[in-house]
């Protein structure tokens, strides 16, 4: 076994989430199997009961139940929440993958006011424990938004996108416990940017850079409203705890983002006042939508991002990683020029955070040298791979959907291209062979 001979990438329609198995095939027909993230926060409008776990279920057969390296990106619950301990997260715990790679963040030996890896000299606790703090507060927000579901004046899409928002958020401590256990019986690696991940001999003919994430000491700005605010985020987790306990009161986090008449009753109420408690009330759920976009983006910021090269073919896999995390290895690094040159070279582009506009840099775009129209295609076409499911994510009103319409037509006018969105069915997944050059 030496060389690759052939490459196929299936990419699963999980819904809002990521799914995404890459089978290597030797000279020698022996295969090797990649599995990156496998999660959803809201599954395909087609989905049948059971589908994460037919999902895992064709994972098992098309790696003859073993993966040779499992992927989760970052914590985001789209990610990894398929990892916990359901009957489709067990099936996957049974192929026993030889390693499980995770971003830095996610090292369980890592203090509590980590900078970077529980190894690295000089540490210090903020990005680690402002994390927890976090995902405690959304906790309290999903709450929140399920329970301003039931409030007939409350907009029911601003208490559906709330709940969503805290999910997405959420610690999911079962696929978090589920990925350490899987890692302690083989191997487990914490990675940062320039880190030799160490599998060569699980994936001969393949070198994988990890591009990012970077740790606070090579850039600081990743932890950005998580560091700077690490005392606020210490307030909110004490305010999403009560509120999953049913105890929480505007003296738990502060009067400008706690409801003025959280109980309150029209019939209470003088009429000439009624018309102001629903959008008072709507303004707190802004407040915790806005501070659960900044969550949001820190979490997306700890995401891994890794380029695998086979032969002289590149595929580019970002996870949610956003302009923060691309930045030090865009432009801050010192041998940045390399590694744009590196990435112009792309053959496969995994688009990152779903269609987000913000997580495809414009240099990383335009660097493409495969990017052709149809009409002036050849066998190196740029391919783009995208797993979405538009209308959870943004609004288009204001320019924030997700995926963008404005990246969408560009990976359409330019790349192959290839959406989970459009396969359901009995084979819920695009399946793209990757030319090996």
């Amino acid at each position: 076994m030496t060389n690759v001979s052939s490459a196929r990438l299936r990419a699963y329609n999980v819904g809002f989430g990521d799914c995404l198995l890459l089978s290597l095939t030797y000279d020698d027909d022996s295969k090797r199997h990649v599995l990156i993230d496998f999660g959803s926060t809201e599954l395909p409008t087609s989905a049948r009961p059971g589908h994460m776990e037919r999902i895992a279920q064709n994972i098992a057969e098309e790696t003859d139940n073993k993966l040779d390296v499992l992927v989760a990106t970052h914590r985001h619950a789209d990610h990894i929440s398929g990892f916990g301990h359901s009957a489709a997260g067990k099936i996957i715990a049974g192929l026993k993958p030889e390693v499980v790679i995770q971003p830095w963040t996610e090292d369980p030996a890592l203090k509590t006011d980590a900078r970077q890896p529980a190894a690295a000299p000089n540490g210090h606790r903020a990005l680690h424990s402002s994390l927890a703090d976090m995902q405690a507060f959304a906790a309290g927000a999903r709450a929140e938004g399920l329970r301003l579901a039931n409030v007939t004046t409350f907009p029911k899409r601003v208490a559906e996108r709330l709940a969503f928002m805290g999910e997405t958020n959420l610690k999911n401590k079962d696929a978090v416990e589920a990925l350490m256990k899987m890692g302690k019986k083989t191997r487990a690696v914490y990675a940062k940017f320039g880190d030799d991940l160490g599998i060569d001999d699980l994936l001969p003919g393949v070198t994988v850079e990890v591009l990012g994430p970077p740790t606070l000491e090579q850039a600081p700005d990743v932890a950005g409203e998580a560091e700077k605010h690490k005392e606020f985020w210490s307030l909110a987790a004490g305010w999403g705890r009560a509120v999953e306990a049913g105890t929480a009161t505007a003296d738990d986090l502060g009067d400008h983002i706690a409801p003025l008449f959280p109980t309150a009753v029209s019939d209470s109420i003088p009429l000439a006042a009624q018309w102001l408690i629903p959008r008072l009330n709507r303004s707190y759920a802004e407040e915790m939508l806005s501070l659960l976009r900044i969550m949001d983006g820190v979490l997306n910021n700890t995401s891994l991002i890794l380029l695998f090269h086979i032969g002289n073919t590149s595929l580019l896999f970002p996870g949610d990683a956003q302009i923060e995390n691309w930045s030090y290895a865009l432009f801050d690094v010192d041998d940045a020029d390399d590694i744009r040159a590196r990435l112009a070279e792309t053959n496969l582009y995994k688009v990152g955070h779903h269609g987000s506009l913000n997580a495809t840099p414009r240099t990383l775009w335009k660097g493409f040298v495969h990017k052709e129209t149809a009409a002036h295609a050849d066998e190196d076409r740029l391919i783009s791979v995208m797993s979405t499911k538009a209308g959870k994510h943004g609004h288009i009103e204001n320019d924030t959907e997700v995926p963008r319409r404005t990246l969408v037509d560009a990976l359409k006018a330019f790349t192959e291209h290839n959406s989970t969105q459009s396969r359901t069915g009995k084979n819920p997944w695009a399946d793209v062979d990757v030319p090996i050059r």
